[in-house]
Order: structure tokens, then C-alpha cells, then sequence
């Protein structure tokens, strides 16, 4: 297998952040971390048109990165998971400019993810990761369980392509899936980063409820299922980027209260503008490069 250990270790300047007046860094070790999680304020919602600026500043930072854009560097596989209700096409943005800085990054090729509310199944096809309690009657609410194990097939046969260690990068939902898919495969997956991503509660907490409540799911018996999952620890670094002017995801909802090694940043940011942001960009980018130049210190040791 090809490792991280497979290159000579370079020496690279610190990738630089992005800031402006809608998305200054604000980093983690917050007070109220630990406040209760609630939906996001319906006001919120009105500063999703956000993303239209977010749109329109990433053309700098993607345009300067082709014009320096490097070789891969890296033996590491990128996968980028879509949120709910998007396709790869939606991280096409994110992903050109991870290419153009040396990282093997591709998409997660299963269509739009819909939470698997378009995935007929019932509780006994999902795998035996899933210890969940049985219900009747059952209106869907393992969806999201049910794609995940779809994901995580399709990121062992990834590996099994290129044999190398694979991060996970989630926006909303699919920072929710990255997470399971990095728990249910320790060896594989190496790292996870997650943008507004609900890892409390499922669609509890978010402004997609009504969806889900319109389909006769029960939020709690979902969100209980959720927080039981966590009696199998994800070891792999986390870095969980929010905004808690999020108008989609209450940010109490993404705030990881479980994992060691999760490292929480905080930015000023939409929740629909959070793939398109060139800080939180940045912040993913730093986050890659952490983990390579601890993998190839590890190796000189």
C-alpha cells in the first residue's frame, strides 16, 4: 500500500486565509459550546442570500490557483461529499481549487443526495454497523443510515483502486456521512473535515425538520439513533468548520462533544455559501496540510 510515508517531505509556506468582512476567523474554545442544540432562528434564513457574495469572491482564490497550480504532492485521495439536495456539482468549486493546490480530489459519484429518502429499503437491509431499535411503523427514518453504507462501500472500493489512505470533506449531510464513513472505516479513511455539518440530531435541528417531518419520520427516535453511534469513538482527526449565523443547521447541531481529536473553527459565513468560501477554503486547505506535514514527520522520525 502507498502510504503517506511514499515522499520526500517538502518544505511549503502556510496556505494563506482568506478574510473579508463576511467571514473574519473566529477559532474555537468558546464558553457556550456546550448550550443545548436548537434549530437555527427563522431570521437566519434571510442571510443565506449571502452566498451570492461567497459566489462571487471565489473566482479570485480559484483563478490564482490555477495560475500556481502544483503537482500532486500527495498520495492521499480527497473525496468530497455534496450536501442535501446537491450533487458533485455542487463541490466542483472546492474540489478545482484542492487539485490546483497539489491534492487528488474527486467527488462522491452517487447522484444527488436526497438522505436517502429516494433509496427503497427497509431496517433489515441495513449492515450490521447499525445496531438500531426496530419500529412500527417504519417511515424511512434509516435513510440516511442506508446511504451511509452505500458511501462506505464506494469508499472501500476506492481504496481498492488506488490503495492509498483516503480524507473525507462533508458539507451539511455529507459532513454527517463523512463522519459515519470514517467511524465504520478506521483504516481507510485518515482524516475528516466537515462544513456545517449536523452531527447532533440528524434533521432535527435544521431548517430541512419540516421534510422530514412531512414524510411521518420521528425526529427522536432518528436523533437517538444518532447519539448512539457514538459508543464507537471516530479516531481519525476532525476538523468541524461553523457558522452560527447558519440559517440551515442550528450550530449547536455541529458541534462534536465526542471525538478526541476534533478541532472546531468557527466562521462568519452562510450555510449555503460554506462550499463556496474562500476562508473556509482556506481552512480546508490548512487542514490537508497539517495532517501531510505530521504524516511526513512521522516518516523522518
Amino acid at each position: 500500500m502507498r502510504g503517506a510515508c511514499g515522499r520526500k517531505p517538502r518544505a511549503r509556506a502556510r496556505p494563506r486565509i482568506h478574510s473579508g468582512h463576511t467571514d473574519e476567523l473566529l477559532l474555537m474554545n468558546h464558553t457556550d459550546l456546550d448550550k443545548a442544540p436548537a434549530p437555527p432562528p427563522r431570521y437566519l434564513a434571510l442571510g443565506e442570500g449571502r452566498a451570492a457574495i461567497d459566489l462571487a469572491r471565489m473566482w479570485l482564490p480559484l483563478a490564482a490557483s490555477t495560475l500556481r497550480r502544483r503537482e500532486i504532492r500527495d498520495d492521499r485521495l480527497v473525496v468530497v461529499l455534496p450536501g442535501f439536495g446537491t450533487d458533485d456539482r455542487s463541490t466542483l468549486p472546492l474540489r478545482r481549487f484542492l487539485i490546483n493546490k497539489g491534492y487528488r480530489t474527486v467527488g462522491w459519484s452517487l447522484g444527488r443526495n436526497l438522505a436517502g429518502l429516494d433509496l427503497p429499503h427497509t431496517l433489515d437491509d441495513l449492515s450490521e454497523r447499525w445496531d438500531v431499535e426496530s419500529r412500527e411503523p417504519y417511515n424511512g427514518e434509516a435513510g440516511v443510515p442506508f446511504l451511509s453504507d452505500r458511501v462506505s462501500e464506494k469508499i472501500a472500493a476506492l481504496y481498492d483502486e488506488y490503495q492509498t489512505p483516503i480524507t473525507l470533506i462533508g458539507w451539511s449531510l455529507g459532513g454527517y456521512l463523512a463522519r459515519e464513513t470514517a467511524r465504520d472505516l478506521p483504516t481507510i479513511v485518515d482524516q475528516v473535515i466537515t462544513m456545517g455539518a449536523p452531527v447532533i440530531g440528524g434533521p432535527k435541528y435544521t431548517a430541512a425538520a419540516t421534510v422530514f417531518q412531512g414524510k411521518n419520520q420521528d425526529l427522536d427516535w432518528i436523533e437517538e439513533e444518532i447519539r448512539k453511534r457514538e459508543a464507537t469513538p471516530i479516531e481519525q482527526p476532525i476538523t468541524a468548520i461553523y457558522s452560527r449565523s447558519d440559517g440551515v443547521v442550528g450550530w449547536g447541531a455541529a458541534i462534536d462533544h465526542y471525538s478526541k481529536r476534533v478541532k472546531h473553527i468557527e466562521v462568519n459565513a452562510s450555510h449555503i455559501g460554506l462550499g463556496f468560501n474562500p476562508t473556509v477554503w482556506g481552512h480546508v486547505l490548512h487542514a490537508l496540510d497539517t495532517l501531510e506535514t505530521a504524516q511526513q514527520a512521522g516518516c523522518a522520525a
